[in-house]
C-alpha cells in the first residue's frame, strides 16, 4: 500500500512539474510586457530629470514636502525599483533555458505577474523535452518525498533487534 502511495506521489509530482515549462514561457511573456510597461516611465522620468539637470535620486529627493508630491514620490520610486527588478528577473530567465529557468524558479517571484499567470494558465499535455525531464524530475521527487515521509512515519513502528 505505501508503494503504491509514493508511486502516486511520483504520478502527482510528474503531472505538477511537467506544466512548469510552458507556466514559464507564459510568465516570461507577462514579465516583458510589464518590463516594457515600466520602461516608459522610468524612461520618462529620467528624461525629466536630465533636463532640468539633476539624477534620478536628486529629481525623487525634491518630490518632497506636500501630500501630493510625497505621492508622486513615492509612486515613481516604486516604479523604478519594481523596473528595476523585473527587468534583472526578465533578462536572467530570457536566456536560460526552460530547465535552467527550473533552477531559477526564485525569479518568478513577482505575485501580481505570478498570480495572472496562473489564472489563465490552462495545464496540457507535456509534448516537449523540456516538459518530459521536468516530468521525470517531478516524478522522482514526489515518490521520494513520500517514500521518506512514510519511512519516518514507520520508524517508531519497527522492532529493533
Amino acid at each position: 500500500m505505501l508503494k503504491f502511495l509514493a508511486l502516486a506521489g511520483g504520478v502527482a509530482g510528474a503531472a505538477a512539474l511537467s506544466q512548469f515549462p510552458e507556466f514559464s514561457q507564459q510568465y516570461l511573456q507577462r514579465l516583458s510586457g510589464a518590463v516594457d510597461e515600466l520602461r516608459v516611465s522610468v524612461v520618462a522620468f529620467d528624461t525629466l530629470a536630465n533636463a532640468a539637470g539633476v539624477t534620478r535620486e536628486e529629481a525623487l529627493a525634491q518630490l518632497d514636502g506636500s501630500t501630493f508630491l510625497t505621492g508622486l514620490q513615492e509612486h515613481h520610486g516604486e516604479q523604478v525599483y519594481r523596473y528595476e527588478r523585473l527587468s534583472s528577473d526578465y533578462n536572467a530567465l530570457r536566456q536560460a533555458e526552460p530547465l535552467q529557468r527550473l533552477a531559477q524558479v526564485w525569479r518568478f517571484n513577482d505575485p501580481d505577474l505570478a498570480q495572472r499567470t496562473w489564472d489563465d494558465f490552462r495545464p496540457a499535455v507535456p509534448v516537449t523535452t523540456e516538459g518530459l525531464l521536468c516530468a521525470g524530475i517531478g516524478f522522482a521527487g514526489g515518490w521520494l518525498v513520500l517514500t521518506i515521509a512514510f519511512g519516518l512515519l514507520k520508524l517508531p513502528f519497527r522492532r529493533f533487534a
